[in-house]
Order: structure tokens, then C-alpha cells, then sequence
């Protein structure tokens, strides 16, 4: 392919409005264009990234026996209604109605649909275990579309879905998965993790999340470098450092107008992690104290998982309810129920003294209160491993892919049944395994980059090598190049020829940009001696190989190209 015929609009400029790396380069390179928020169009470079993508994710699919297949962007509501999915997701789901008012959405997956051409086409344990999967368009209303193709309205999903008998064949069908998922992370050059994670509107018993490490990531994870503990923020459970100092006896503090956290510490010169935060919180109208050691941050999504919606209770909600004033309620005394985080259950603390203007310390678990004891903290770096109790750390992840354990959540709701060898009927028990191609193509960017632009891994770059002749008017020189290009092709590998009539300073910061893995210069000098010069993107490592030989030369280096 000739550069020249190509739609590659590079641009010098950063775009203001650009803040991950891979969506600056994704620009300036011409991968990209933005048509509005959220929605990108794909430009010849960047749709030839996906579609190489795409090819290894089905070839990974094919290879565990899953059976590609297309289902409609467009749903009926009632499928969603069923399963009530069309009353919990809230805005990110685009609704419709079609011209008979019929309410319709937009898929945002397909666990519903999947689940509907089951219900009709799988009828005896003899159709069992199946594998479905496809690569399609899914829509989401994102509140804050941002950091170009990582967070979209508009975006192309693999999405599977395995059916089986039992949950012997659904944890088969999940194994499976996550190791099709690993091949594929690393036949695409990157750095991930597999994680614990929350199954949130999926549903389920079980779900991990394949997480790329990357500055640019919005979500979370700890992980423990001993044991390979790893786990998404969400879920994450861990060990408290040791509490700092002991407080003996119970004994009352007069601590006038001291009331938050940072301003007792201050005046008892303690440190936080000897403290227990008494937070009163409203949840089906009901209330519960909440307790939480003073160096820790209440994980909100766990104690959910626990207690349902809350919120927090009011002043007068707090006097009325516990006699005391917000901001010097202890645990001690209390009939309301309690839920506090395992990180309290040793050792002696200061807290609220239940009296305006006091606290108490010497206060210990189990002798002064009593207590449903939960993990409800955010781990956080330098929290103990949950597993080995090495201190943990954190990093900041792009989610590339994920997998579920969805059981009989959908095939229940939608009469997905089949009949057993006895003629019993059963539900079908299901998983979902999702991938996304653009996240995919971002962190490699993310995780693949210089000063000059993109380092393509190989196996997702659009070309794998790009000829570059310096003199176009040179007959000799756009000879041997073209010849070039059809060696190459004749061998199975893709070359782009920048036969633009610029300088070469222009083409060689092109081509740097655009992130091709081989680059092959033509230059006049190296032609006199019947040479060319090949260089490696990545280790800007280059050598001459001659006429001759060069098609051969040029695949040998690319074979051995990351």
C-alpha cells in the first residue's frame, strides 16, 4: 500500500483536549477522528489495529470451540423487562420506541438475547455444553465519555457465552476462557493481570476482570508481589497494619469542641489507626452504626453489599436515635445494630464517649461492645495480604477484558431449561466473557510509546514494515522499493510505502509516530553500494543488508520483532 493513497492525516500539534497518552497519539498519528463525545470514527490505520485484533481474538475463540454468531444492536424491551435489567440500569441504557411505540433499547451486551436463542434452540442435555460468541457494536450512554477510545458511548465488544448442564461444565467453560484470554492479552504485547472483581449488573457468583497497568487507567487494583494476591479495588480485602500504641484502661477524656477525627488526634497527640469512627447511617429506614478504624476509608460499595442502600443519618437523626451528638458517638451501649470492620477486632482504641465534649479510650472489642464483624475498608497500599501478609501495593489499570460466572441468573428469568437423561428439567447455567478490541489497541499504546510516538507490538500493528525511500524522483530507488513490497507480500507480510515526494526528516518523524515495528530506508548513499538500511522501531536498532537478500533480511528481523 502507498502511503500516498492512504487517508494517514498525522498532525504535529498535541489536541488540548487529549489527555491520555494513547489517545494523543491515536490522533496525531491519523488512527482517529472524533465525531462527537464518546463517538470516534476509525481512520484506515486505526480499523486495520482492530481487525488485526480481531483476528486473534477468533482465532482464540475458535480454538476452544466457540461458535461464532450475530446478534441485532437493536432489542425489544420486554426481553430486558424479564430479567428487570430494563428497571435497574438507569441511563447509560439508550431507550426507544419504534414507530408502533414499542419500547426498544440499544444493547449494551447480550446476555438477555443470548440467553432468549438458547431458551428456543436448546432443549436436551445432549445440545450441551455450548459456546457462543460474537464481535459487535454495544452502546452506553457514559456520563463522562473521556480519554478517547478507553471510555465511549459507542464501542465494539467480543462478548461469549457458554452454556452447560452443570456447574462442574460452567467451571470448565470458565477455565477455558480465562486461558484463551491470557493467550490473547500476550499474542497482543501486553502487560495484564487477572483479577478478583465484582460481578455489579452482570450478576452471578464469580467474575474476574483481565486488567492492563497503565497511568491512564480509571480503575483500580492491589496487588501482593509475594504471593500474587491481586484484586480490583472493588472487592479487595486486606490486612491492616498493626495498630499504633495501647491505651490501658477505660478512661474518659474531656475534649472540648473536638469532634472530627483529625482534630482529637491533634489534641491527644495519638495517631489515627488508635481510633474507631462511628458513622450512623439511615438503610431501609432502619438504623445502623457503622464502626471503622480511624486510618482506614469506609468502602461504601461493600457495606451495600451488606446493608442494602444507605445514607447518612441527620444531626437531629443522630441525637434522636442515639441520645448523643454527631461527632462523640461511641460503640459502647447502643441497641441499634452494629457492623464494623474486621481491622477493629484487636487491640484498644479511643472513641466517641456517647457525652458532648468527651471521648473515651481503653476501649476494647468484645468486652465493650459487640459487633457484626465484616471487611468493609478500601484496601489501599501498604495494607497487609489478605493471603500472606505482605504489604500490598497499588496501581492504576485499564480494564481490557472480563469473564463471568453468571449460573442460572438469566436462563431462570427466561425460561432457559433443558431436559436431563431422566427427563427432569433444569436451567441452563451460564457465563459471560467479554473483550474489548479498542481497549486492547489503547493499551498497547498506553504501555508501547517514546518521545516520537506509538511502538506497535507486531502482532496488532497495521503494517510491519514501512518502506521508506528518500528520493521518489529516484527511478532505481522506487524500483527496488516496490519490488520490495511485493517480496514481502509474496511472504505473507504487510509493507507500507511512503512514496510522498517530502523531506526525509518528515518521513522518518511519520514514521516514528505511526509506529510501524520495521522501518526500511532507501537512501541514495546506502544504494551505491548496493545496501539498505532496516531499523527497529522499538530498540532504534538498525542495520545494513544488501539488494539482494534484503526480502529475506526484512523477514528474519520482523520474526524476531516484539
Amino acid at each position: 500500500m502507498k502511503f500516498s493513497k492512504m487517508l494517514i492525516p498525522t498532525l504535529r500539534e498535541v489536541p488540548s483536549d487529549a489527555e491520555a497518552v494513547s489517545h494523543k497519539l491515536m490522533l496525531r498519528a491519523g488512527y482517529v477522528r472524533q465525531l462527537a463525545a464518546g463517538l470516534y470514527i476509525y481512520l484506515p490505520l486505526g480499523w486495520r489495529v482492530l481487525n488485526k485484533i480481531n483476528r486473534i481474538l477468533k482465532e482464540e475463540m475458535d480454538g476452544i470451540g466457540a461458535q461464532e454468531v450475530s446478534m441485532p444492536v437493536l432489542h425489544p424491551a420486554e426481553i430486558w423487562q424479564k430479567t428487570g435489567r430494563w428497571y435497574d440500569i438507569k441511563e447509560e441504557m439508550f431507550r426507544l420506541k419504534d414507530r408502533t411505540d414499542r419500547d426498544m433499547c440499544l444493547g449494551m451486551t447480550h446476555e438477555e438475547i443470548m440467553t432468549w436463542l438458547a431458551a428456543r434452540e436448546i432443549k436436551s442435555y445432549r445440545d450441551l455444553p455450548q459456546v457462543w460468541y460474537q464481535i459487535q457494536t454495544k452502546l452506553r450512554d457514559e456520563a463522562r465519555p473521556k480519554s478517547g477510545i478507553l471510555r465511549t458511548r459507542e464501542f465494539i465488544m467480543k462478548d461469549s457465552y457458554s452454556f452447560d448442564r452443570d456447574e462442574e461444565g460452567l467451571a470448565a467453560s470458565y477455565t477455558l476462557h480465562a486461558e484463551a484470554y491470557h493467550r490473547i492479552f500476550k499474542r497482543c504485547g501486553l502487560v495484564f493481570y487477572q483479577v478478583e472483581s465484582d460481578t455489579g449488573m452482570m450478576g452471578g457468583a464469580e467474575a474476574h476482570e483481565f486488567m492492563a497497568p497503565s497511568p491512564a487507567g480509571e480503575d483500580e487494583i492491589v496487588l501482593c508481589e509475594s504471593c500474587n494476591y491481586t484484586a480490583n479495588v472493588e472487592v479487595a480485602t486486606s490486612k491492616a497494619p498493626k495498630q499504633e500504641g495501647d491505651f490501658g484502661e477505660r478512661e474518659e477524656i474531656h475534649t472540648p469542641q473536638k469532634r472530627t477525627l483529625k482534630e482529637v488526634s491533634h489534641f491527644l497527640k495519638a495517631p489515627p489507626s488508635s481510633f474507631i469512627k462511628s458513622l450512623l447511617l439511615i438503610a431501609s429506614e432502619k438504623p445502623v452504626l457503622v464502626l471503622i478504624r480511624g486510618d482506614q476509608e469506609l468502602h461504601e460499595k461493600k457495606l451495600q453489599n451488606l446493608i442494602g442502600n444507605f445514607r447518612p443519618a441527620g444531626r437531629e437523626e443522630v441525637l434522636s436515635t442515639l441520645g448523643v451528638e454527631a461527632g462523640f458517638i461511641g460503640p459502647m451501649g447502643h441497641k441499634v445494630h452494629i457492623v464494623a470492620d474486621t481491622a477493629l477486632q484487636e487491640g484498644t482504641f479511643i472513641t466517641g464517649a456517647n457525652k458532648t465534649d468527651y471521648h473515651v479510650r481503653g476501649i476494647r472489642p468484645g468486652i465493650h461492645f459487640s459487633a457484626e464483624w465484616h471487611d468493609i475498608h478500601i484496601a489501599r497500599a501498604g495494607d497487609l495480604c489478605p493471603v500472606c501478609s505482605h504489604p500490598l501495593k497499588t496501581e492504576k489499570v485499564i480494564e481490557i477484558g472480563n469473564i463471568f460466572k453468571l449460573g442460572t441468573k438469566y436462563s431462570l428469568s427466561l425460561n432457559a431449561v433443558f431436559l436431563d437423561k431422566n427427563g427432569q428439567e433444569h436451567p441452563i447455567i451460564m457465563g459471560s466473557y467479554g473483550i474489548g478490541p479498542a481497549r486492547i489497541a489503547a493499551a498497547a499504546i498506553e504501555q508501547n510509546n517514546d518521545k516520537d510516538g506509538i511502538i506497535w507490538p507486531r502482532s496488532i500493528a497495521p503494517y510491519d514494515v514501512e518502506i521508506i525511500p528518500l528520493s521518489v524522483q529516484d527511478s532505481r530507488t522506487m524500483e527496488i522499493a516496490d519490488a520490495l513490497h511485493k517480496g514481502l507480500a509474496a511472504e505473507g507480510k504487510d509493507a507500507l510505502i511512503d512514496d510522498r515526494d517530502e523531506r526525509p526528516g518528515v518521513k522518518f518523524k511519520d514514521a516514528d509516530l505511526i509506529g510501524i515495528p520495521v522501518q526500511v530506508v532507501l537512501g541514495e548513499k546506502s544504494l551505491k553500494d548496493n545496501m539498505i538500511e532496516v531499523k527497529v522501531r522499538r530498540t532504534k536498532e538498525s542495520k545494513k543488508v544488501p539488494v539482494d537478500t534484503a526480502v529475506q533480511d526484512i523477514i528474519a528481523i520482523v520474526n524476531t520483532t516484539e
